[in-house]
């Protein structure tokens, strides 16, 4: 109760402080549209020259697209930790962290929340929503609460790998660009991995399971039974991966001997 305290109060504090520019979300708001709205256009130019990719066709394409902006959304608000080794290592911001009643990840996570990243996923859910309509897609009441599951466990996932990245730090702090590297392979995770070659579909699924963000947990609603399986392996990969991370953060955090001189 008293981390659920904690996060609620940070939550107040950061919409307030929002609030006092709100230009600058408008601005944010509209820039995430943009590029969303470049995304789409890239698909919807590949379609313009076939009418199916490996067996996928325009709309379900978009369908997966759209499902994954929303756990990426999520990951986007409260997993903001892509600049961990230039602000809390290269410059000592840890130190700080660690000297509070709170684990470290926890206060960290609160530090760098982005709240206005969660309109990502209002744009997915319009997107969702209109390629539901183009597909004639049937759903059931509990659809609702799988959805919710998948998109969590998804959002985990995106969550255990970055944050495993990011530990890499507490062994080696000098400046590293892997972080933005992999933001560019994460992105293939949007797209059916029957695209790509047997050790690409691997490593999306095993490795970096980027896969388990958009293409298998959209498979389920699109009533592609050979991948319900690994749908709903999606709530499970999630936890194994954040857990991990959670258990290679504590192990840095005990080998982080301080900023130094």
């Amino acid at each position: 109760m008293f981390y659920v305290s904690v996060f609620f109060q940070y939550m107040a504090q950061y919409i307030k402080t929002k609030l006092q520019y709100r230009t600058d979300l408008i601005v944010e708001f509209v820039s995430d549209l943009m590029f969303q709205a470049v995304n789409l256009i890239f698909i919807l130019v590949v379609f313009g020259h076939t009418q199916l990719l490996h067996g996928w066709t325009r709309d379900e394409i978009l369908f997966i697209y759209g499902f994954f902006l929303v756990p990426y959304a999520v990951f986007g608000a409260f997993f903001n930790i892509w600049d961990f080794n230039e602000r809390y290592i290269v410059r000592g911001e840890m130190d700080r962290v660690l000297t509070r009643p709170v684990h470290s990840l926890f206060q960290i996570i609160l530090e760098r929340m982005e709240l206005e990243s969660l309109l990502g996923g209002v744009t997915g859910i319009i997107i969702m929503i209109y390629a539901s309509a183009r597909l004639h897609l049937v759903f059931h009441w509990y659809d609702v609460l799988v959805f919710i599951v998948f998109v969590l466990g998804g959002a985990l996932v995106y969550a255990g790998v970055f944050i495993s990245l990011a530990t890499i730090s507490f062994w080696s702090d000098a400046r590293s660009s892997i972080m933005p590297m992999m933001y560019n392979i994460s992105n293939y995770g949007r797209y059916p991995i029957d695209i790509y070659n047997r050790f690409i579909r691997y490593i999306l699924t095993w490795i970096l399971p980027f896969a388990f963000v958009g293409v298998y947990p959209s498979a389920y609603f699109l009533g592609k039974t050979e991948w319900y399986g690994y749908a709903f392996l999606t709530p499970v990969m999630g936890l194994i991966f954040f857990i991990i991370a959670v258990f290679l953060w504590n192990a840095g955090v005990k080998r982080y001997r301080g900023a130094g001189n």
